[in-house]
């Protein structure tokens, strides 16, 4: 089964096999701010159909946040694999010396997916605004 996500103008389109293992909301700057919940998946599992308006907003240089510029839709990004390493609390998972992950991880805006409804999906909180 493909899931297609697609931006508010459909300039950007995004597909996936399946629905994410994990589902995250986080409280940082900038996901509270645009309101993201995001669908994390391997980088491969990702396929971006078209982003014929793509553009990329990277403030740290390391998580890459993709938008529609004609809409402005949030809705794709990459990042350190963070949760390879940290708990949702920010704290060091055991046995983890601290850091940033080698890994990277694809993320989906679950938002972008239509007629989803994401008040029947299991959303892990996550304190980024006090643990990255």
């Amino acid at each position: 089964m493909t899931l297609t996500a697609t931006c508010h103008c459909g300039a950007t389109k995004i597909e996936v096999k399946a629905m994410p293992a994990t589902i995250k909301a986080c409280n940082c700057t900038f996901c509270h701010r645009s309101g993201a919940v995001w669908g994390y998946y391997d980088p491969g599992d990702v396929t971006v159909v078209s982003a014929a308006h793509d553009a990329i907003y990277a403030p740290s240089g390391m998580n890459h946040h993709h938008f529609c510029a004609k809409c402005g839709g949030n809705t794709h990004g990459s990042s350190p694999d963070w949760a390879s390493m940290y708990n949702n609390d920010g704290t060091l998972k055991d046995g983890m010396a601290g850091g940033m992950p080698e890994k990277r991880v694809s993320a989906v805006n679950m938002r972008m997916f239509v007629d989803l409804d994401l008040d029947a999906l299991a959303i892990e909180k996550v304190d980024g605004r006090n643990s990255w």
